[in-house]
């Protein structure tokens, strides 16, 4: 997903932190923290991630990437 979709715009700041804990919760099962990782300013009318103000687009794509890897890995591991 771009930082332009307009799908973005749907994205409440409440769906943002929801989100985010998957973020969380499904990282830590590849050892990935994101301590710091909270919604932070709206800009033109898309929530920004505090990744460094990183778009919502870049949360949903890390959330693809380990919804996929955790597909991929076998059961048990």
């Amino acid at each position: 997903m771009q930082p332009t979709d307009p799908r973005i715009r749907a994205y409440s700041d409440e769906h943002i932190r929801t989100l985010l804990a998957e973020l969380h919760e499904r990282g830590r099962k590849f050892a990935l923290v994101f301590p710091s990782a909270t919604t932070d300013k709206t800009l033109d009318g898309r929530v920004l991630v505090r990744f460094n103000t990183a778009p919502a687009s870049t949360l949903l794509n890390l959330l693809t990437l380990l919804l996929d890897a955790d597909r991929e890995r076998p059961c048990g591991s």
